[in-house]
């Protein structure tokens, strides 16, 4: 198609309780989101950055920027562009990832609507449900807090329990929260790179806890370390940080660093790379699941139609709306026994409500060709 304009627009998202993991306590999300408009379509994208370079090296005023200044300009000036072909039109600029995936998501978004197609169904989805796990963050009042919480998620009804951890806050917790709840819950843990390779005597002690996977225990660059770890744990190794491609999801599986995969649509630089990725995962037998930036109905759309694919065969964390948010920017995403229904409408199947989008819009730029 080709774009007439690209909007980008920025929303205020508190969140309905904060949210700590070993990078830090977020509070709200400071939201970026993508318009774009053309032949007749729009279509909407998120990025997922946070408000600073924790997670990555990406965040979002600076994301905001490269898509103003050199994302956006070679798409307006390619003229007509399938999604398919974003990639390839963005390849001069290097990294920002998530930047370009909200672009990418965008155009596809709107060839989609334009089309009258679904997303989960124009990739091969194979379910029109999702089920859906939770990721818990380090409460402030520790494990009496933690345990309340995992309570209030599993009477929700969601079907796995991630739990964050960090160095000081990881076997007690842990432990409490099997024997509170028994073996039969699904649980895993989340590390967020908080560990180096002499944590490894305290990182083996979860083996004894029957847990689904430890996610990302070392710095994304320590693949090596991943495989050494693996090799004395018993428990399976999930990646995410260091998965920032097809190509590196591949070398780490062959490096024996990654066990499970961690798919998430940003982070890999667009929904059509995380589909690749997923074959990657499906050709080397490799489970995966979706995992989560704290999106809006708008990137959840897109993740629970990843999440619809074969090759994810684990919950993610495809939570519901109200996990996160008192009002999200779409119709909302609900839990139904354990699952979330795949939006089986034109495009990603969501867009923003407008009287919402009124009232918690902070910017906007218009971009044209």
């Amino acid at each position: 198609m080709r774009i007439e304009t690209v909007e980008l627009v920025r929303v205020a998202m508190p969140l309905v309780a904060p949210f700590r993991t070993s990078f830090g306590v977020q509070h709200s999300r400071d939201v970026l989101l993508v318009r774009v408009v053309g032949d007749d379509a729009e279509g909407w994208g998120e990025c997922t950055t946070p408000d600073a370079p924790i997670y990555s090296s990406e965040y979002t005023d600076g994301a905001a920027a490269v898509l103003r200044d050199h994302l956006v300009p070679r798409l307006l000036a390619a003229g007509e562009v399938a999604a398919p072909e974003v990639g390839s039109v963005l390849g001069s600029v290097r990294g920002h990832r998530m930047a370009k995936a909200a672009l990418e998501l965008a155009l596809l978004d709107a060839e989609l609507r334009a089309a009258g197609s679904d997303l989960a169904a124009s990739f091969g989805a194979v379910r029109d449900r999702v089920p859906a796990g939770v990721s818990v963050g380090i409460p402030e009042g520790g494990v009496p807090e933690l345990l309340d919480v995992v309570a209030g998620h599993l009477d929700e009804g969601y079907l796995r329990v991630k739990l964050k951890i960090e160095p000081g806050f990881d076997l007690e917790p842990v432990a409490a929260v099997r024997e509170r709840f028994g073996e039969t819950v699904a649980l895993s843990v989340d590390a967020n790179t908080a560990y180096r390779l002499d944590d490894t005597p305290q990182l083996v002690q979860l083996d004894a806890f029957e847990l689904s996977y430890v996610e990302q225990p070392f710095p994304p660059d320590h693949l090596m370390d991943h495989a050494r770890l693996a090799d004395v744990l018993t428990t399976p190794i999930c990646l995410d940080e260091s998965l920032v491609s097809p190509t590196a999801t591949a070398d780490a599986i062959t490096a024996g660093a990654c066990e499970i995969a961690n798919l998430k649509i940003g982070r890999l630089g667009g929904f059509l790379a995380a589909v690749a990725t997923h074959d990657v995962c499906v050709e080397r037998g490799v489970p995966a699941w979706v995992g989560g930036m704290l999106e809006t109905g708008i990137g959840r759309a897109a993740n629970v139609a990843l999440a619809a694919l074969a090759g994810v065969t684990l919950p993610g964390d495809t939570s519901a709306s109200d996990r996160y948010w008192a009002t999200d920017l779409t119709e909302p995403f609900v839990l139904r026994g354990g699952h979330l229904l795949v939006p089986d409408g034109a495009g990603i199947g969501v867009a923003p409500l407008p009287d919402v989008l009124a009232e918690i819009e902070t910017g906007r730029e218009v971009l044209r060709a």
